[in-house]
């Protein structure tokens, strides 16, 4: 029933959803962690992961990681 090319994108559809999870849950819990308790970022920084999911991590990876990681060395 299914050809060679179907079964090999239903199998990169569901490595994408995996990793897309697992990037979502890791920069979640970093974030939850690891982030200053300093006014709103950390609760807003979450909301923004939560909502967004995967995007909003990938969002948060690349913009404030790496700040929070140089100001506070975690």
């Amino acid at each position: 029933m299914f050809t060679g090319v179907a079964i090999g994108l239903v199998l990169l559809y569901w490595i994408f959803i995996i990793v897309g999870f697992v990037l979502w849950l890791w920069m979640l819990i970093d974030c939850i962690t690891k982030e200053p308790s300093e006014g709103n970022d950390k609760i807003v920084w979450a909301l923004v992961i939560i909502f967004l999911g995967p995007l909003g991590a990938l969002i948060y990876l690349f913009a404030r990681r790496p700040k929070r990681k140089q100001q506070y060395g975690k």
